[in-house]
């Protein structure tokens, strides 16, 4: 397996040089613009490499992803429609007519759905009726396909995220002895890495520098949403529901906390601004790179704490009720982020001031 494994890095890795030189012929590039505050046109092609790679690795073993044709043609139409977007910009509705038609195939003949919720409520076992379980389900793709997608925003920033998910599900996975998810949550990590190195200019520098795309961020929130439903629906399944949540805890209540200020202003939910985590934390003060690793830090930690609360038990209803109080803090802290930096560079004001008056106090004495 590990020789496996350093074949799909090299894989990765070499891919991302031959379809970034493909990818200026075509035109497949992001253009500075006034979101996209970045050198020169970068190539669109790290959600390509990757599914590329992740595709090669599935034909040479078919059996990691179960039901892995219908998981290859939901994919693939994806991949392709986040591609044709990434070069000509088609109109959200369309995207979300294809996304919702990807989830109806995977509930039809892949028989993928959310008939369970779990104990969220503490009085026994949420199940669904079979057009509220397909309704559910679809609202499911729809929304880690979105999280993914809108969470993108500054270098490394998906693919660290896309890590910390996969590699929690991996985890879990291999608790269970379900060793077949557990090597395609580790395909597809591996398959990552060559694309954050690059995305961040390690090792080769800025000039090789590449983006994930729409392909990517589309094509990783349906990966992540395929091994939510297969891990916790069925008899046998390495996680209840409620942990899922814990596991893209910060890209869902991005995605959730945005949308309902865009609505509350009056504006679409899918239209593009600067008020994403990542652009909140470099505009009260932090790096790049500072914030990249507060953002990971943070979606590492929810998720650390998703996988205690499975592995010990916790009851079902606690980890819901934790998760929403987690999600209303944040929803109000990102509501209030400048009146909470303001108290707080006025608290650092004060606090200079009264230790400065204190050590002229003691020079004088």
């Amino acid at each position: 397996m590990d020789s496996g494994l350093a074949l799909i890095f090299i894989f990765s890795f070499v891919s991302l040089f031959v379809l970034r030189k493909v990818a200026k012929k075509i035109q497949l590039v992001d253009v500075p613009s006034g979101r996209k505050q970045h050198l020169g046109t970068i190539p669109l092609i790290g959600g390509l490499a990757i599914f590329g790679t992740v595709t090669l690795a599935l034909l040479m073993t078919p059996d990691l992803a179960r039901d892995t044709n219908l998981y290859l043609f939901c994919a693939s139409v994806l991949v392709f429609t986040g591609a044709i977007d990434d070069k000509y910009d088609i109109s959200f509705k369309a995207r979300l007519v294809i996304q919702v038609m990807m989830s109806i195939i995977m509930i039809k003949f892949g028989s993928l759905y959310l008939a369970s919720l779990g104990n969220l409520l503490g009085f026994g076992n949420l199940t669904l009726n079979t057009p509220l379980s397909y309704l559910v389900t679809t609202l499911a793709v729809l929304g880690a396909i979105n999280a993914f997608n809108m969470v993108d925003g500054i270098d490394g920033l998906l693919g660290g995220l896309a890590t910390v998910t996969f590699s929690s599900l991996g985890y879990l996975f291999w608790l269970d002895h379900q060793l077949d998810l557990y090597h395609f949550c580790l395909v597809i990590v591996i398959a990552t890495i060559p694309y954050v190195m690059l995305n961040l200019g390690f090792p080769l520098g800025q000039r090789f520098k590449v983006f994930m795309g729409d392909a990517g961020s589309v094509f990783i929130g349906f990966t992540v949403i395929w091994l939510l439903v297969n891990g916790t629906q069925g008899e046998s399944t390495p996680l209840r529901p409620v942990t899922a949540l814990w596991l893209i805890a910060l890209p869902l209540m991005d995605m959730t906390t945005i949308m309902i200020r865009r609505i509350r202003k009056g504006q679409s939910p899918f239209k593009p601004d600067r008020e994403h985590l990542h652009h909140i934390c470099q505009r009260i003060g932090l790096s790049q790179r500072m914030t990249l690793l507060a953002i990971c830090g943070l979606a590492s930690l929810f998720a650390y704490i998703g996988v205690l609360g499975e592995q010990a038990k916790v009851s079902e209803s606690i980890m819901f009720s934790a998760f929403l109080t987690l999600f209303a803090t944040y929803y109000l802290s990102i509501s209030h982020i400048w009146r909470i930096t303001a108290l707080l560079r006025r608290i650092n004001i004060n606090m200079t001031e009264i230790f400065s008056k204190r050590a002229n106090r003691e020079n004088r004495s």
